[in-house]
């Protein structure tokens, strides 16, 4: 914080980012349930200083590298454990960065000191930290550019153009998407050039910029080039799967979804609140009529341009996960400051900072229990003999912990509509399972259209009672502010809270 920041402010935030980024980074309870996580853990164990070839392509080297160098002991819960740390560190080090660009805009310290606290208690930026993925990577890179290309409108020195082709590298030796990332810093310089006129020096400026960033890329993420080919075939398939042209189960959920409405339906409600989500709004309307009025800034477009560009991109993607958007969370809580800064009225603001904040902690709550799945376990242990059989579901990460002996069918849903064989071994298993248990809703939330009949005919008839089952029991941690987090996309909700259902027979089985 500035020196002219209030200390007492300063430090509050400090402790507050520190605890809603670092408490219990080993959630889960020792069982890892994020593929992203599980995937790079992998790739890190089977490193050594002889052979740092990643053997996997789907994100850059830069994380793998750093968690490498920085594990104590290159054990698979070890290295999600650092990568969690990392991913915390980043979202931590974001929080200063959001306050350095807020303060370019509001000069008031409490206006300033409940910006960042919104910011904090951001639920999408809360849970990014707690993944051991490259989403708080991304959002650092994206604040840090935004605040550098804000320092070179105002003083155009060659420094910022030099850090901000650092940190894009670094970006891009992270995930290649990253590269939409630099926005803010090449709208920096062609605004210095509309200023200036130097076309020559714009050309220069853009060639060095561009130039640099690919050459810290290679330095942090070598075998993209070493290994090209492999590279580019995980590139063609990452991208065949982002664009819908390689169909996956995974994607499923994205079947028909419109482009941008999907996030404003899906995402942005629950990464960022319903309040803070509506009073963003309120606050692009402030911004809004000040430029209306000719009160033109061209600050506040390095800001949202870039946002928008990134936001356009993304949004129009046949894959829309939560996490492809995750650079631009941090733009509710920095419109939201632009109207709360416009209230007179000392109440009114706190009230409305309240309102938005309680998502975030109602978010957070998650992190004081266990972990769903090992509630779920524990009952089932103590409540389920030995001698059931139990149908579940295949297709997520790992199956639910169980301790005790018990015969579990993990069934494939996924080519059930396509094969004949599997619908009648699904049936066969009906008929001799003493339960049914629905590990999450990835299944028939996502096949419940004429796409596919025969998966919708058997949750209907599985929920209705037809079948047989009545549900006796179910695990969830609702978590998110007025609404049901499986609505929202899956991943929010499905790798770290989601709702698991038992159903029980209610006859005897012949």
């Amino acid at each position: 914080m500035s020196s002219k920041f209030p200390f007492f402010l300063g430090t509050i935030l400090i402790i507050l980012t520190i605890f809603t980024r670092f408490f219990n980074l080993d959630w889960g309870n020792g069982y890892y349930f994020h593929p992203d996580e599980n995937n790079m853990a992998i790739s890190i164990e089977q490193m050594s200083l002889k052979n740092l070839h990643p053997d996997f392509f789907a994100y850059g080297q830069f994380p793998l590298f750093l968690t490498f160098f920085t594990t104590p002991k290159h054990q698979f819960s070890t290295i999600i454990l650092t990568l969690r740390f990392w991913s915390a560190i980043f979202s931590s080090l974001s929080v200063l960065f959001f306050y350095l660009i807020i303060k370019e805009f509001i000069k008031s310290s409490k206006i300033i000191f409940l910006s960042v606290l919104l910011f904090i208690f951001t639920p999408g930026l809360i849970q990014a930290a707690h993944f051991g993925t490259t989403e708080s990577i991304l959002i650092l890179v994206f604040l840090i550019n935004i605040h550098l290309s804000l320092k070179f409108l105002k003083q155009p020195k060659l420094i910022f153009i030099f850090l901000s082709s650092l940190i894009s590298g670094i970006g891009l030796a992270t995930k290649i998407s990253s590269l939409i990332l630099i926005s803010p810093m090449f709208l920096g310089i062609f605004f210095i050039f509309l200023k200036n006129k130097k076309f020559l020096k714009f050309i220069i400026s853009i060639l060095f910029f561009i130039s640099l960033i690919f050459t810290i890329s290679f330095i942090f993420s070598p075998y993209n080039f070493l290994d090209f080919a492999s590279f580019k075939s995980s590139m063609t398939y990452e991208i065949g799967v982002a664009n819908g042209t390689i169909p996956v189960f995974y994607t499923r959920q994205f079947i028909n979804s419109l482009p941008y409405i999907f996030q404003f339906q899906k995402i942005f409600p629950y990464t960022n609140g319903i309040p803070m989500l509506l009073f963003s709004f309120f606050g692009f309307l402030v911004i809004l009529k000040s430029y209306l009025k000719h009160k033109f800034d061209l600050r506040l477009l390095l800001v949202l341009i870039p946002s928008l560009v990134f936001f356009l991109y993304q949004g129009q993607l046949f894959v829309k996960w939560t996490r492809f958007i995750a650079p631009i969370f941090f733009i509710s809580p920095f419109l939201t400051t632009f109207f709360i800064n416009k209230i007179k009225k000392k109440l009114l603001i706190v009230l409305i900072t309240i309102i938005c904040l309680i998502p975030g902690v109602i978010f957070f709550q998650k992190y004081f229990v266990a972990d769903v799945r090992v509630q779920a376990s524990k009952w089932i242990d103590q409540n389920i003999s030995s001698n059931s059989s139990i149908l579940s579901e295949s297709g997520n990460v790992i199956n639910l912990p169980l301790s005790n002996n018990l015969s579990v069918i993990n069934f494939d849903f996924y080519q059930l509509d396509e094969s004949p064989e599997k619908q009648n071994l699904l049936y066969s298993y009906i008929n001799i399972c003493n339960y049914i248990f629905i590990p999450s809703r990835r299944v028939f939330k996502n096949q419940n259209n004429s796409s596919f009949p025969k998966s919708h005919d058997y949750y209907q008839r599985l929920f209705s009672g037809d079948l047989g089952f009545v549900k006796i029991k179910d695990f969830y941690l609702n978590n998110s502010f007025l609404l049901n987090s499986e609505d929202a996309e899956e991943t929010w909700s499905v790798f770290d809270n989601p709702t698991i259902r038992i159903y029980q027979y209610q006859n005897e089985k012949s």
